[in-house]
């Protein structure tokens, strides 16, 4: 049996720093290879809170495996049409974002995972094996190996129920949507509040405990991001596409205007 390479878990597995940027604004499957080369292990195809289709999810996510970067899609909370179908189609992981408890931990693993594991429908083989025909027990087992199954923790309840969710099998990370878990908390945009670096020693303590991967989503501050990664987030969303745009976009604007007055 073949397996199927995921970049951001080998990464993971290995105790590096697997690192993530946010796709939101882009369609172009050039995206793809753009942040392989800027050294990103994947992409975070964001369908919950920005318009992408599945068709540009699905687009995206088999040039992606071609270069070398993993494609990971967050759908709306619940959505598992749409998830499964990220999956068939290119996709080798699924955000699946506000799960605050392990029942609902469970029910992601089901809906996503194929049997034995979970009850995910078999479809057929899309780009991950280059369209190949393969024996579905091996496929499925593949599949299952190396997906991430990747559930957000948004929410104070969340984050006391973080080790009953770590216990899942199937889960593979627990990633904090710092942006909601402050505004949950009443410290909207405080990165550096000590409530929130309570809440990702909770997550991380119960990710060491039951052998999963902590991630860390939402902080962009380079003064902040290294208290927690040295605290052990490892699954990173390191950035997002608009605002690398528009950061290299005003950095050549203010260069040129500068220009003017020498």
């Amino acid at each position: 049996m073949t397996p199927v390479r995921n970049v951001a878990r080998e990464k993971l597995e290995q105790g590096h720093l697997s690192l993530g940027v946010g796709i939101r604004t882009t369609r172009s499957v050039e995206i793809a290879k753009m942040m392989a080369v800027a050294g990103f292990d994947w992409l975070f195809l964001d369908m919950e809170h920005g318009t992408m289709s599945l068709d540009a999810c699905a687009q995206i996510s088999a040039a992606a495996l071609d270069a070398g970067i993993t494609p990971i899609a967050r759908v709306p909370n619940g959505q598992y049409a749409i998830a499964t179908r990220a999956l068939d189609n290119g996709a080798l992981g699924i955000v699946m974002p506000h799960v605050d408890t392990a029942a609902e931990a469970r029910e992601v693993v089901e809906k996503l995972k194929y049997p034995p594991v979970g009850h995910r429908s078999v479809g057929g083989w899309g780009p991950h094996y280059q369209l190949g025909k393969l024996a579905t027990g091996d496929a499925v087992t593949a599949l299952n190996a190396a997906n991430l199954t990747v559930v957000m923790l948004e929410t104070p309840a969340a984050i006391a129920n973080a080790d009953e969710i770590a216990a899942v099998p199937g889960i593979d990370v627990l990633l904090i949507g710092s942006n909601d878990l402050c505004a949950e908390m009443g410290i909207p945009g405080d990165f550096g509040h000590d409530r929130l670096a309570e809440a990702y020693r909770t997550m991380i303590a119960a990710c060491r405990r039951h052998g999963k991967f902590p991630g860390m989503a939402g902080i962009y501050n380079e003064a902040i991001m290294p208290r927690y990664i040295e605290m052990g987030a490892r699954f990173v969303l390191s950035g997002q596409d608009a605002a690398f745009l528009m950061a290299g976009a005003q950095a050549r604007t203010a260069f040129m205007r500068r220009t003017l007055s020498v």
